[in-house]
């Protein structure tokens, strides 16, 4: 670690590791003293007389107060703060809202972003990822360069004279401390564009000549920048471009379909890549192991967890566990209760604990999307993983996919259709589509089950999507860019369908 970085790192970062540290031991008095910090800051506001929380001293006398809740559910209280009325869902006033919406929805979703989420969580959690990045890779010279921060397509905009929204990466630049901006490439200016093709040029043109050491954000939209760089400075490899690069810190998306393309384009056994997942309701996890992918679950940021087992979602009364009361291997649509006025929140994605000593996870998918037409049970990271070892197999490589089911009324059972786009295209679709249908059943044993003499299901369908398919689809829904992405699996086939229609334009 050279002068400044580890001067930085003992200053501000040193300390806080041992915070974190506790998290093996300690995590359950952890996340009790969390929920009643939230009770007690939140008492005085309309949902706190509402349901008493002055009084709760206990996980079950909260657990017991109200039904897990959706985003319509507190729609109307939002849009009361977004107002400017005060001590709503939390304390004071909100003036920031991230702008949030479905892949397959037009309609949006304003997730409050209160100044003790955005201090204590969101800014935590970068403060974090630097903090367990140097302290797996003590030779780093982070601080000697400038990090690219690639943001969403929805600049900050006023709601109305009392408050603005955004992506989540927006209103985080918007309001960073200044001198982050020092260390941070391109400007505000250029960051903050609406038009998504418009900034990728410029951030191509402000930054090629910079010494970018770091990049941060979602790995396909990444992509895009990495190839226009390399488009616009005529090099075959970014480290050609910026060649003290050493970490990328992606989140959003599964980073696996895309791994080996970066390593092609980035090829130095220098280079790291550290997974993040930072949503626009909070910051949940850090990848703390560069051997694990599985994620830390980040205990002290003002969030309290509660989980249902995903088999019992749809029911009328579910489960609900705290997080001291799950087990390993299972999945689990995640709630959360939090600093910035969601309180019992379902947040929409599913996630698996690999690990209860400290807590750490992976992403499975979302609570929409994942596949069940045949009893499969089919999660996100199911997929990406059998696509990866397919991948492995042939050389492929994957730029994006989506799965949605066929049903084959006239034999009673059905096939998953796929649409992928490669980057780079299997010798034979067909030897891909068998190994990837037989990795699916190694990471999925109700797959399998229903593959077993194709009881229900058949052999797998694979639609090659022509070059930019999958970009084109985004840029007709006005979705590109940034926290954007496509929805990898789904019960129905309306995405499938549009997508079809798109490839033979």
């Amino acid at each position: 670690m050279d002068i400044q970085t580890s001067i930085v790192y003992n200053i501000f970062f040193k300390d806080r590791l041992k915070a974190i540290g506790r998290y093996a031991q300690f995590a359950d008095e952890i996340q009790r003293q969390q929920l009643l910090e939230l009770l007690h800051k939140a008492s005085g506001t309309e949902w706190g007389k509402r349901y008493g929380y002055k009084h709760i001293r206990h996980y079950d006398e909260y657990k017991n107060l109200f039904p897990v809740r959706k985003y319509d559910e507190i729609k109307a209280d939002v849009m009361r703060m977004i107002k400017g009325e005060k001590n709503v869902l939390w304390d004071g006033s909100c003036h920031w809202f991230a702008k949030s919406s479905g892949t397959t929805s037009d309609k949006s979703k304003f997730i409050p972003v209160t100044s003790d989420i955005l201090r204590h969580c969101h800014y935590q959690g970068g403060k974090d990822t630097v903090a367990l990045y140097l302290n797996n890779h003590p030779q780093s010279r982070f601080f000697t360069g400038k990090g690219l921060i690639l943001g969403g397509s929805h600049a900050p905009s006023a709601l109305n004279a009392h408050a603005h929204c955004g992506d989540l990466s927006a209103v985080l630049l918007q309001n960073l401390n200044p001198l982050i901006n020092c260390i941070r490439v391109p400007e505000k200016r250029i960051i903050l564009m609406d038009e998504w093709e418009s900034k990728i040029k410029a951030i191509v043109k402000s930054t090629c000549r910079e010494n970018v050491n770091n990049l941060s954000g979602v790995p396909s939209w990444m992509l895009v920048l990495i190839k226009a760089v390399l488009a616009y400075t005529g090099k075959k490899y970014l480290t050609e471009v910026w060649p003290n690069l050493e970490v990328f810190f992606h989140g959003g998306i599964s980073f696996l379909p895309y791994r080996d393309e970066y390593k092609s384009l980035i090829p130095s056994d220098q280079m790291h890549y550290m997974e993040t997942y930072n949503a626009s309701e909070g910051f949940f996890g850090i990848q703390d192991d560069p051997h694990d992918h599985s994620l830390l679950l980040m205990l002290d940021y003002g969030i309290f967890y509660e989980f249902i087992p995903l088999n019992e979602l749809d029911s009328d009364n579910p489960t609900v566990l705290p997080l001291w009361e799950v087990e390993k291997e299972k999945n689990y649509a995640m709630v959360i209760t939090t600093a910035g006025g969601l309180w019992r929140y379902l947040i929409g994605d599913t996630v698996k604990f690999t690990s209860l000593h400290p807590y750490k996870f992976i992403i499975s998918g979302r609570t929409k999307h994942f596949i069940n037409a045949f009893g499969e049970e089919l999660m996100v990271n199911n997929a990406d993983t059998a696509l990866q070892m397919a991948c492995k197999c042939t050389g492929a490589k994957i730029k994006e996919y989506t799965v949605a089911p066929l049903f084959l009324l006239d034999k009673a059972k059905g096939r998953h259709q796929w649409m992928i786009e490669f980057e780079k295209k299997p010798a034979s679709i067909a030897e891909f589509s068998h190994l990837l249908d037989e990795s699916l059943k190694q990471v999925n044993s109700d797959y399998e089950a229903k593959r077993y003499k194709e009881i229900s299901l058949q052999p797998l369908e694979i639609i090659v999507a022509r070059e930019g398919c999958f970009y084109d689809w985004l840029k007709n829904k006005g979705k590109l860019g940034g926290q954007h992405k496509i929805p990898r699996l789904s019960n129905d086939r309306t995405i499938l369908e549009e997508l079809i229609k798109l490839n033979k334009n």
